[in-house]
Parts: C-alpha cells; sequence; structure tokens
C-alpha cells in the first residue's frame, strides 16, 4: 500500500465547514492532490478544552505520525464565548492559551514538530450579524469582538513562545480598515471571499512545508508503455 503524507486541519466548524464548495480546506486539498491528503478534523462547536482531549485519539502516537507533514490548529471561536451568556463553550483565556500549548506539545510527543505546526487565530466576529443569529436562537450577543481580539492575540503569543508558524486572521481581515464583515457570512463564519481570504494567506505558509513532496506514482507520460511495471510498481523512497 502507498502511503500518502497527510496534512491534518483541525479545528472547530469554521474548519468543519473547510471542505464545502470553493471552501479554504478543499482549495488546499485540490492543490495537493497526488502529494498528500487533506484531512478534515473540524468539530463544530468544540473548544480548546475538549479538542485537547480527543486530538490523541485522532492523531495517536502509534498511527506513523511521520506520515503527518502539516497540522492547522484553528480554535477560538468558541472559546471566547462571554461566559454569562455561553458557559456551555466559554473557555478563560488563561486556559485557552495552555490548551494550545498541550496539544502543541502533545504532537511534539507524537513526533509532529512545531515547524510542523500552524495556529491559526479565530477571524474578527461582525456583531450586529452574530446578534440576529442569536436572536433567532432565542439568546442574546454571546461574542463581542474586542474579546476574540484579545483570544487572538493570546494564539499568537503561542506560536511564538511555542516556535510554531501562526496565521493572524483577527489582525489581517480587519488591517488598514478592510470592509472585515465581508469575509464572514453569519458574523462569524466564513463567507466565500472568508474562505478565498484564508486559502490566500494560508497556502503559502503550507506551501514553503510542502514543496518537496514528489508527485506521487509517475506522470502518465513518463510510464514506460511497454513495460509498465518498471514505472508503477517500484518501491517508493
Amino acid at each position: 500500500m502507498i502511503s500518502w503524507p497527510r496534512v491534518v486541519l483541525f479545528g472547530d466548524s469554521i474548519t468543519q465547514f473547510a471542505f464545502e464548495a470553493n471552501a479554504w480546506g478543499s482549495s488546499l486539498a485540490n492543490k495537493l492532490v497526488r502529494r498528500c491528503d487533506v484531512l478534515n478534523r473540524g468539530l463544530s462547536g468544540y473548544s480548546t478544552r475538549w479538542a485537547k482531549l480527543v486530538l490523541p485519539r485522532l492523531i495517536p502516537k502509534s498511527c506513523h505520525p511521520e506520515n503527518i507533514v502539516a497540522v492547522t490548529i484553528f480554535f477560538g471561536a468558541n472559546d471566547c464565548a462571554l461566559k454569562e451568556e455561553n458557559p456551555q463553550q466559554h473557555v478563560p483565556m488563561a486556559e485557552y492559551t495552555e490548551n494550545l500549548k498541550c496539544m502543541i506539545q502533545y504532537l511534539k510527543t507524537a513526533n509532529v514538530t512545531p515547524d510542523k505546526v500552524i495556529l491559526i487565530t479565530p477571524p474578527p466576529l461582525h456583531e450586529p450579524a452574530w446578534e440576529i443569529q442569536c436572536h433567532t436562537k432565542g439568546c442574546k450577543l454571546n461574542r463581542l469582538n474586542s474579546v476574540t481580539g484579545l483570544y487572538a492575540k493570546a494564539c499568537v503569543q503561542v506560536a511564538n513562545e511555542c516556535g510554531t508558524d501562526v496565521l493572524d486572521l483577527w489582525t489581517l481581515m480587519q488591517k488598514e480598515d478592510q470592509d472585515f464583515p465581508v469575509y464572514l457570512s453569519d458574523g462569524l463564519h466564513l463567507s466565500d471571499k472568508g474562505n478565498q481570504f484564508v486559502e490566500s494567506h494560508l497556502w503559502p505558509m503550507l506551501e514553503k512545508k510542502l514543496s518537496a513532496l514528489p508527485l506521487i506514482l509517475p506522470y502518465w507520460n513518463d510510464v514506460d508503455n511497454l513495460n509498465p511495471e518498471a514505472s508503477l510498481l517500484q518501491e517508493s523512497d
């Protein structure tokens, strides 16, 4: 069996939805086809408190982790929920920070080194649009963009301390007074433009890590038609 290298996308609903048509995960998978598998391990509604518990079940130490060439960790949009309005998902910022560090440390013990990890901060929150979503569910506005920004800053600090790359969506989407609500479909999740934004910024970071990956199995025109076994059945390095 040919072993494909793997990129694991680990996160909350923004990652779970990443394989929808034209979303950021499916776009990355298309760019990496025949070089590695892109696995979606997005868990809608999850916070880092739950993520750190399930991560060893998603990437166990016994699963040949040397085949994992990159992991994205994309949490915070739920952790930053206001405790008084959404205690089910809220995680205090200090715990959020420690949970991210815990996951990075676990991956290191599974031979997924920090240079293979990319942390992604939550995107900014458009409060008017998200408040409408909250009202339809019979609750008050349960997140604030200013609080989301504090969690994004904490995520960046963890990356700097632990030696991982980081994609600071919260800052980039609001850079130079950009009209960031166009990147969001409901105030929290990504719109088509938001998906394009994430993919366009994440791809260069992944490309640096994965540029040396060869095409798996020969290009069709390179197969020896008189002796295809020599091309197709040779052991991979």
